[in-house]
Formats: structure tokens, sequence, C-alpha cells
């Protein structure tokens, strides 16, 4: 804890305004019912399919990986492998953004009607490589979120340094990157091991305004294992998670590799690095 009794502070903000592409850095954002301003305000959706495109399936998607977003609205950037850019709203940006993936798609902020995505099981894709087609599961989106979003489950994902310092202590290369597991709040805590397993039910202040509270526990898929960016596939990155946090994400489901937490927005604020994080 703080001095004051907080559980920690802001130490890392991120939002991702394309779904399953990388995303940036901030040093605050508001936060609405929507969670960050401009995080996944946008989306790739496959036109023969009407399935959102996720790196959750990485047979079809891990290419998603490559590119960053970093804007909001339509004018988000969308900068390419080869550091050329091209902005949301160009006419151009289906077509260029088919060809990348090998797959017809349109760039939406509008989810369809009844959005869904594909979910490869994590643990088929860890025996059997990334181009074996591993078992899916279709998953409706957000359903812990507001309507005509595009969040797999709720608007805000939370870790702490503590797990994200555990999981190096036990990865074979001794280091973790952040970015696999794509928070939107890091919280810098002192407590050791997976801190936030506890969170779950409990609503917290960060900062003067911000109300949220902890839903469930994140249950990881095979994105972490991927390349990202210029970052190189990593499978201790879900194995140390398989081997030391299986645990069950909330209780209508059985126990699965996590780290982080979801949450929801009770009172909308500001939020800004360094904020203390205190129970509400």
């Amino acid at each position: 804890m703080t001095e004051d009794g907080g559980l920690g502070t802001v130490a890392v903000l991120r939002r991702y305004p394309v779904k399953s592409m990388l995303g940036e850095d901030l040093r605050a954002s508001d936060v609405t019912w929507r969670g960050l301003a401009g995080d996944r305000v946008l989306a790739v959706v496959h036109r023969d399919t009407g399935k959102v495109a996720s790196a959750k399936d990485p047979r079809l998607w891990r290419g998603m990986l490559k590119l960053a977003a970093t804007g909001s609205g339509p004018l988000v950037k969308i900068t390419l492998p080869d550091g050329t850019a091209i902005t949301g709203s160009d006419p151009g940006v289906d077509a260029l953004l088919s060809g990348l993936l090998g797959q017809p798609v349109t760039l939406t902020a509008t989810p369809p009607p009844g959005a869904v995505l594909d979910r490869a099981d994590p643990e088929e894709v860890l025996r059997n490589g990334l181009d074996v087609q591993a078992r899916i599961e279709v998953g409706r989106l957000g359903a812990a979120s507001p309507e005509g979003t595009f969040f797999d489950f709720a608007p805000l994902h939370l870790m702490t340094t503590s797990t994200l310092g555990r999981v190096a202590g036990l990865s074979p290369h001794g280091i973790v990157e952040l970015e696999r597991y794509r928070p939107n709040i890091v919280i810098r805590t002192t407590a050791p091991g997976f801190a936030e397993n506890d969170w779950a039910g409990r609503d917290l202040r960060i900062g003067s305004d911000l109300i949220i509270t902890v839903i469930a526990r994140t249950a990881r898929c095979a994105i972490p294992t991927l390349e990202h960016g210029d970052l190189p596939r990593d499978v201790a990155a879900l194995r140390v998670l398989a081997g030391h946090n299986r645990i069950k994400p909330r209780d209508a489901l059985g126990p699965q590799p996590c780290a982080g937490v979801y949450a929801q927005v009770l009172r909308p604020g500001q939020i800004r690095l360094g904020d203390i994080v205190h129970p509400a």
C-alpha cells in the first residue's frame, strides 16, 4: 500500500484505438462509461462472416498485431509494418487492410448487430502452433460493456506491476513486456505475487473523481504469446500463467490462466499518471 493507505499508483495508461492493433501510451485521459476516451473506437470486421477480427484467433488475425493505431475518432492513424501510415477515414483503408490481412475486411466504428468474435483455445495453440486450426469458441462482444462498443468483455482492463514482476520472475527469459497483455491501466504496487487476484468485487477510487468496480479476473487467450510489432513470439507469456495462476476468472467459469482484472465505471472522471488508487 501507499503511505496514505492506497493500493498503489497509476504507472501506465494505454488505449487501443483499433481493436487488436497495437496501442499508445497516454499521460492522462477522460474516463466515461465506455472506458478511456478513444479506446477501441474502431474495429475490423470480416465482410463475409460479419465477425469482428481479433488476434484471439491467431491463425487468421495475428497480422493485426503488426499494425499500430494512434489518435481517436475517424482520424485514427494506422501505421503499417514498413512505417507508412493511413487514416481510418481514408477511402482506401479497407482495400489496404484486406490486402495486408489476407481477408476481405471493413474498418468500422459500428459493431454489427449481435457482434461476435472467434477465440481459439489458447492451450491448443500452445501445443500445436499458430497455423493448426485450434478449437474455436464463438463469443459475443461486450457482455459487461455499454452497447455499441468493441470490448471483449468490460470497458477497462487493469494490471499491477506486482503481477508483471511475478510473471517476469517465473519466465525463463527473466523479463515481461506489458504490451503483450494489453492493459488500459497498470498500477504500481508493492504487494507480492498476483496482487489483483483478490480485487474482484471491490470498488476503487482513482485520483479525485473516478470510481470503478472490479468485476472479474482476466482469463488470458493466445494473444500474449504472439509477435507484437517488433516483439518476438513468447510462449512463456501464457505458460507461466497456466502453471502458476490458473484460477477462476469469475464464478460461472472454471479455472483458466489469468492475469489482470476487468472493471466497469461507476463514476466517470479523469485519470492521470501518478494518481493514487484507493479502495472506494
